[in-house]
């Protein structure tokens, strides 16, 4: 048995990019809270420029990361060598005894290297995966083919949600069950059930939000596979039926703002791209908001319209703070909500079964409350990074203590 306290375990942790979002959340926080018994590099590539950075996340823990500029999400083999070698170098320098890699072209090129250097443990995070809503049949069959290969290479794979272990193994078959483990991610939450009112007070007077007004909130990257058309048209719908008066709110930022923006043009619902002194809008762009816990304290409710998702952080952080949701059925979203406590869950692109849903919440106030006081108990118990660290840590002896 490896003594636990002889020396400090080398941990390689590489992630694809240093973009806002539940991976950047999850490799900060291993690595960062799995001291003082792991010592940790993290490494990752850059942030394309239509996405919010996560730096800001990495110095508030103190944490200094290497960037490889040229591991980015596109595929190019020019890139991806130079990538493959300066990972090759730094594990030749670091020695590490894991490497442990997150998202696919990190898991791709550090999975690779890992094996030809001879690491003793190499583990993989599937966060999300690109095996239906992002590719046709021909590109998602050479993904599966290459995750299937990567994985006889592979310790051990995590899924974070027992739906997503029950897809890869199960479904794309990309390895055995039994070289599977779920570990769901792990977030400090503790900020979202701090200065709650004061928090509100101050988003719904910078918005221009009235108190009879209910604020709903979209959080994410607009993307594609994020579907916030079926969010501009629900609020549309929505509008039509309710007599109460609604604000609908998407925060975040990316390459499909401009065609949502053509579609409120088209449906003729007002509009803003939010700056300072306007006028309120039925639906306001309020680009990247970092502070997501101020944010969470002025909406009432927080939604979802995704097509595909691995463990969708949003909801997590809905639930700890208190906000009731409406989500389409996708990825992990049942593993991390509770159906019809906490979050109200529609099949995947459902515009009536979304609308119907929002419009519950939107006309009964005591349901919106009814639906607010399970979750922050639910996800503290579940999604906390004292849990993640933990069960990681247990994870890393018994692979190292089998070795």
């Amino acid at each position: 048995m490896r003594e636990k306290n002889k020396k400090k375990i080398k941990v390689l942790r590489i992630i694809n990019r240093f973009n806002l979002g539940g991976p950047t959340f999850n490799a900060a926080y291993l690595t960062k809270y799995m001291e003082p018994e792991f010592e940790t590099l993290l490494v990752g590539g850059v942030k394309y420029e239509e996405e919010e950075s996560s730096e800001f996340i990495l110095e508030r823990l103190g944490i200094n990361p290497v960037i490889i500029p040229e591991m980015q999400r596109s595929i190019s083999f020019k890139e991806d060598k130079k990538a493959y070698q300066k990972i090759k170098k730094i594990i030749k320098e670091f020695k590490p005894d894991i490497v442990h890699t997150h998202a696919s072209k990190a898991g791709t090129l550090g999975r690779l290297a890992a094996a030809k250097c001879k690491v003793p443990v190499v583990i993989h995070t599937f966060h999300g995966h690109v095996f239906h809503s992002y590719f046709g049949k021909a590109k998602t069959l050479f993904y599966k083919t290459i995750e299937r290969r990567l994985a006889k290479k592979s310790t051990k794979i995590i899924a974070i949600s027992n739906i997503q272990k029950e897809e890869l193994w199960k479904e794309h078959k990309i390895c055995k069950e039994d070289k599977m483990v779920v570990i769901p991610l792990g977030f400090d939450l503790d900020r979202f059930q701090e200065n709650i009112e004061e928090k509100r007070k101050s988003f719904r007077e910078k918005y221009k939000i009235a108190a009879d007004e209910i604020a709903i909130g979209i959080i994410g990257r607009l993307v594609p596979i994020k579907n916030h058309q079926l969010f501009i048209n629900a609020i549309y719908e929505v509008q039509k039926k309710t007599s109460k008066k609604i604000r609908a709110f998407i925060i975040g930022d990316g390459e499909e703002k401009g065609q949502l923006i053509e579609l409120l043009k088209r449906i003729s619902l007002d509009h803003v791209e939010w700056s300072n002194n306007q006028k309120s809008a039925t639906v306001t762009f309020t680009s990247w908001i970092k502070d997501i816990d101020w944010a969470n304290a002025g909406l009432d409710i927080i939604t979802l319209t995704s097509l595909n998702e691995g463990t969708p952080v949003s909801l997590i952080e809905a639930q700890a703070s208190n906000k009731p949701i409406v989500t389409t059925n996708v990825g992990g979203v049942e593993n991390i909500v509770l159906k019809n406590e906490t979050a109200f869950i529609t099949e995947s692109n459902n515009l009536g079964q979304f609308v119907e849903a929002t419009l519950k919440l939107i006309e009964d106030e005591e349901l919106r409350g009814k639906m607010s006081e399970k979750g922050w108990g639910f996800v503290k118990k579940e999604f906390h990074y004292s849990r993640l660290a933990n069960d990681m840590k247990k994870l890393y002896y018994s692979l190292l203590n089998n070795n």
